[in-house]
């Protein structure tokens, strides 16, 4: 791709909705308006036809139901979050569809997943195993202020879970908010965020350390003790520090999640566009070249694997025997995953 994908993303979604949406209106970001927003009455209109309001499988009827928090930027037609419903949350309806995902993820994840009997967006355990009991995210909900993956795949019978972050358009998984110089009154400034630079020094000593913990978060009580501390002496920060703290945070919920007996397998993924290189190698600076070699610092039960969209694409394609022909065609149309 000779231009920036993000910026390949912003003119096929501007070109995408002159022919499939009703409305020219543009949504605001920042408090401008943007051609690839819409109004915010308008966001279904960036939805697969169906799994909008009024049909069997409709989004935001589970939302409501399931009480998950619509994203903020759902009408937005750059959100990953959007693009997650719409390439896996309509193979959540049979069982046939949900075999798809089973041989597929066999296929890019585990083998020894060997059917998808669930399909939930914004995945919270409850008690003991929620974010708030196991992460200390006091005060969150699916979808808002928690570690939500943004969907989980129910496997095996219900004895296993794919936890997945699905990305797009974006740059990394985002800095640590810990690292803030400005502070609340529970949540106290950083007096001193250099303190993240050295990997092992913060692996030592998290509780003096890791500002996290001052905030009363729980992820190295999972972490602390499966970090594999040859991976983290070629680390130049804490993985979490400046673009992974979406992925430090996944792997502690999967973690604590698999430490529990509760599921015989637990992984935590990546969902990506394969034409996004700068999210591939957007841990370099901590030293993980790419992002697959996330898998090397943590030695838990809980592994961790990447797969595409181009990919899941792909197999629908491929085993497809015609039901998910108009899907397949809306999706190449909307995102290009020829």
């Amino acid at each position: 791709m000779s231009e920036p994908f993000d910026r390949w993303l912003e003119r096929r979604q501007v070109a995408w909705r002159t022919k499939h949406v009703a409305t020219q209106l543009e949504g605001a970001h920042a408090g401008r308006p943007r051609p690839w927003i819409l109004p915010d009455n308008a966001w279904e209109q960036g939805l697969w036809p169906g799994i909008r309001s009024g049909t069997a499988n409709s989004l935001p009827d589970y939302l409501e139901g399931s009480r998950v928090q619509r994203h903020t930027g759902s009408n937005n037609l750059k959100s990953s979050w959007i693009m997650c419903a719409n390439l896996y949350f309509p193979f959540r309806a049979t069982e046939e569809s949900r075999g798809l995902i089973a041989t597929f993820l066999r296929e890019r994840v585990a083998k020894q997943i060997l059917s998808v009997v669930g399909l939930e967006l914004e995945f919270a355990e409850k008690e003991a195993l929620h974010p708030a009991a196991l992460l200390g995210e006091a005060g969150g909900a699916r979808g808002s202020g928690q570690t939500s993956p943004d969907v989980a795949f129910v496997v095996n019978g219900g004895k296993g879970l794919v936890l997945t972050e699905s990305k797009l358009g974006e740059h990394s998984f985002y800095s640590c908010s810990a690292r803030t110089r400005t502070g609340t009154e529970k949540r106290p400034a950083n007096p001193d965020p250099r303190r993240c630079e050295n990997a092992l020094v913060v692996l030592d000593n998290p509780a003096s350390q890791c500002h996290q913990v001052i905030w009363g978060r729980k992820y190295w009580e999972t972490l602390g003790s499966v970090a594999n501390r040859e991976a983290w002496s070629a680390l130049y920060c804490c993985p979490a520090a400046h673009a992974g703290y979406q992925l430090f945070r996944q792997q502690a919920l999967a973690e604590g999640i698999a430490s529990s007996g509760k599921y015989d397998l637990v992984i935590s993924c990546v969902a990506m566009d394969e034409r996004n290189e700068i999210l591939a190698q957007s841990l370099r600076k901590t030293g993980v070249a790419r992002i697959n070699d996330w898998s090397h610092l943590f030695q838990g039960r809980a592994r961790f694997a990447v797969f595409t969209h181009q990919q899941w694409v792909a197999w629908v394609r491929t085993n497809d025997d015609g039901a998910w022909a108009e899907w397949l065609s809306w999706v190449e149309a909307r995102y290009g995953l020829a």
